[in-house]
């Protein structure tokens, strides 16, 4: 019962920022924990960083930590996803997810997946 879809996505150039925008649609969003995830050509898709329903418990995948920050804004049903000082590998597909637990500590959890966004870091 959740519909999401990114954007912000692009072409930027190494060292550079990025912002991911992800807009759910549904009464549940508030309760929902959200995560983002991604898929480089050739590779499974990674987990990146989440947050909880509630905004109190975040996570990140240890090559994003110190560069990625994910925040929500329940009044606008939006996740979003800073990406600073990216790197090449961080070239992917990006996705936004929902897990309908609340939590969203567990990749088997996420029940709801936008279209993805591409960004694409230029060395």
């Amino acid at each position: 019962q959740a519909q999401l879809v990114e954007s912000g996505g692009g072409l930027v150039q190494a060292g550079g920022s990025l912002r991911l925008s992800c807009a759910a649609s549904g009464r549940t969003f508030i309760s929902y924990a959200m995560g983002w995830f991604r898929q480089a050509p050739g590779k499974e898709r990674e987990f990146v960083a989440a947050i909880s329903w509630s905004g109190g418990r975040l996570y990140y995948t240890d090559s994003v930590k110190g560069r990625f920050t994910i925040s929500r804004d329940n009044a606008k049903k939006t996740v979003y996803l800073q990406m600073n000082s990216v790197k090449p590998e961080d070239t992917a597909v990006y996705y936004c997810a929902a897990d309908p637990s609340g939590w969203g500590g567990n990749a088997q959890g996420y029940r709801y997946w936008g279209q993805g966004t591409q960004v694409t870091v230029s060395s």
